[in-house]
Order: structure tokens, then C-alpha cells, then sequence
């Protein structure tokens, strides 16, 4: 979460006036996350998140609104998003001479951390098994934002800076993963809803449980093991010594809730590689075409290109 569009007292409170939330307290901007504008709201109903949207398309943004009320009405432990007095489930504000839209959702009790241990890796992944789960039910679909082609597109529009910034080894290494990801094939695999980034900022813990998954805007239809391959490479792999320990008690934890089939354990490898590959893209390309805002992060793209190599045993 970040902040690019900045909102004012008196925004907010337009903002509220088509909601059952009762007056405006407070707010504060959440400077955690890359992709949209977050604030805290505390209102008389209590505190809620509001996020406008930076880069999603307006006809995108119903699917998710949709996917969180059913999960949170079947039980998962996530946002709920708000209705507003006619219905509908996104508003809209103006910034500058553009409409973005938005949505304010139920804000979860827990908070989220920088490492996790065995005991709450095991309970992230029966977490991720509730969401898969929970989302077998859910009719609508939404194909992969970062599939193929846009790993085609992107790695083309950073291959230059990554030679000049990391090395001709580096940018070798992009174009052979590439390679061999496009000769894989995943339509045989379970499939169904996926997060797609469920990295630690993503999921809040109380001690050891698990208290809330939040930001679905990445969550699409696609093989659940390779929501797996992500959530291993964002929480469980350290590159060090305990990994083996880490990643099974993940495994552990998502088994107690679904069991894996043999064919998702045989293509969990190569998963964990196009994990790497997708995560070092994006990161290479927000260092090399960064955009303005008030709070941002840019993460590092070198902790993914290091995973690459633990995958491919390099």
C-alpha cells in the first residue's frame, strides 16, 4: 500500500456521505505496498481502509469488489468491502484532471510482520488453502495480468538496464528463464481463484494465527499451486540454512486444510522459478521506471534474481 493520490479532510468526507459509516474522525495515509492509495479511516462505525485505485481499469474493479464479499461471507479472513446507500460498491474521486475509482473495506484486527516462523508459516498456509478453497465456489474468472506476454513485454523493456545495471549475466539469465517458462504448460493442474501476492505485507497475524489476508487486486483463475510457488518465494524463502524447514512447514499447514496432488508436487519447481522470474521483473521494472507519490517503496530487485538462481541451483 502507498499513497500517489493524496486526499484531503474534505475529500474524504464527500467520499463518505454516500456510506452508512456515520461522520469522519481521523485518517492517515499507509505508506506499506507499491500499487494503490491507501488511507485508515476512523469514523463513528469504527476504522475502515479506504484505497483508490492507480492503475486498474474501472471495468476490472468489479471482479474484486465481488471475489472479497464472497470469500469474507464464506468465512475467510478478509476485507469486506462496503456498500455504499445505492448498492454499489466503488466511488469515485477526482484527482487533477482525472476520475480514479475506489472502495472502503472492513479493516482487520492483527498486524503484519517481517519474518515469519515455522509455527506461522504453517498457519499461513492453511490460510492459503481457506482462500482456495473458499473460492471454488466463486463463478466469475480473470486471466493472469502477468502472464506470458507480459513477461515477454516487460523483460524486453528492462533487458537494457538490467545489462547496465546488474551485468550481460544477469540479463542472459532473464532471457533463458523466459525461454524455458514458455515451454511449460499448466492447464492440466487444479485451478481456481488465486491471490497472486500474498507476500508478508499481505497477511496479518495475532501471535502465531493468522488474523486477516488483504490486497486482492493481483487475484485471478490459474493453477492454485502456482499461488503456492508465490507465497513460498515471499514468505518461506530466506536463503538460508532453515529454507527446507521453512517451505515444508508452509506445505505442512496448506496440506491440513487441502491436500496436494502428486502432478501439483512435480510441477511445484519450476512454479517457484516462474515465481522468481515474475516478482524479479516487476521489481526491475518499477527500479528502472519509477513513478511519483507521496509515500512509495520501491523493493529490491536483486533479492528475486537471487531466488531465480536458488531454484535453478545456480
Amino acid at each position: 500500500m502507498s499513497v500517489y493520490t493524496e486526499l484531503t479532510h474534505t475529500n474524504i468526507v464527500t467520499i463518505l456521505e454516500d456510506y452508512n459509516l456515520g461522520a469522519l474522525q481521523s485518517f492517515e495515509g499507509i505508506a506499506a505496498g507499491i500499487e494503490n492509495s491507501n488511507f485508515f479511516i476512523d469514523t463513528e462505525q469504527g476504522r475502515f481502509v479506504l484505497t483508490v485505485f492507480e492503475r486498474m481499469d474501472e471495468q476490472e474493479l468489479p471482479y474484486f469488489m465481488r471475489l472479497m464479499r464472497h470469500l469474507a461471507a464464506r468465512g475467510l479472513a478478509c476485507p469486506d468491502v462496503m456498500q455504499r446507500r445505492d448498492d454499489s460498491l466503488l466511488f469515485n474521486v477526482q484527482d487533477k484532471d482525472e476520475t480514479k475509482w475506489g472502495c472502503i473495506v472492513s479493516c482487520l484486527s492483527g498486524k503484519t510482520l517481517d519474518k515469519l516462523n515455522e509455527v506461522q508459516l504453517y498457519a499461513s498456509g492453511q490460510a492459503l488453502a481457506q482462500l482456495h478453497v473458499a473460492g471454488e465456489s466463486f463463478e466469475e474468472t480473470r486471466s493472469n495480468p502477468t502472464g506470458m506476454d507480459w513477461l515477454q513485454t516487460h523483460i524486453e523493456q528492462v533487458l537494457q538496464g538490467t545489462a547496465e545495471s546488474y551485468g550481460d549475466v544477469a540479463a542472459n539469465l532473464l532471457r533463458d528463464e523466459l525461454k524455458n517458462q514458455s515451454l511449460q504448460s499448466w492447464k492440466d493442474l487444479p485451478q481456481g481463484v488465486i491471490h497472486g501476492d500474498l507476500f508478508v505485507d499481505n497477511i496479518l497475524f495475532d501471535g502465531d494465527r493468522v488474523s486477516g489476508i488483504i490486497d486482492f487486486y493481483y487475484a485471478h483463475t490459474a493453477p492454485w499451486v502456482i499461488d503456492i510457488a508465490i507465497t513460498l518465494n515471499a514468505q518461506a524463502v530466506m536463503l538460508g540454512d532453515e529454507d527446507d524447514h521453512r517451505i515444508q512447514a508452509f506445505l505442512s499447514g496448506y496440506e491440513s486444510v487441502r491436500a496436494l496432488q502428486e502432478r501439483e508436487l512435480q510441477a511445484l519447481p519450476v512454479c517457484l522459478r516462474l515465481g522468481a522470474l515474475r516478482f524479479w521483473v516487476s521489481r526491475l521494472y518499477d527500479a528502472f521506471f519509477p513513478r511519483g507519490g507521496a509515500l512509495t517503496q520501491t523493493k529490491d530487485p536483486e533479492e528475486y534474481r537471487l531466488k531465480l538462481l536458488f531454484h535453478r541451483g545456480e
